[in-house]
């Protein structure tokens, strides 16, 4: 089996469960997709801080070769 057939599955699969708990509560489609959103924006803003914080302090230079950048 290929690495990225395998990594596909195994995310599919992951995504399958918050995706059956939310079905099985059976909320609204129009609320479930506000809440997808409010998830989406919580993280985006703390990737947002710590990139921040890196780069304010130096802290991720050790791992800037490590990621090609």
């Amino acid at each position: 089996m290929n690495d990225r057939y395998a990594d596909f599955l195994y995310y599919g699969l992951w995504l399958i469960l918050p995706i059956s708990a939310l079905a099985a509560r059976r909320i609204p489609m129009k609320d479930s997709f506000k809440m997808a959103l409010a998830w989406v924006a919580i993280f985006g803003l703390l990737f947002v801080l710590v990139v921040l914080w890196q780069q304010a302090f130096g802290a991720g230079a050790g791992l800037r070769g490590f990621f090609g950048g």
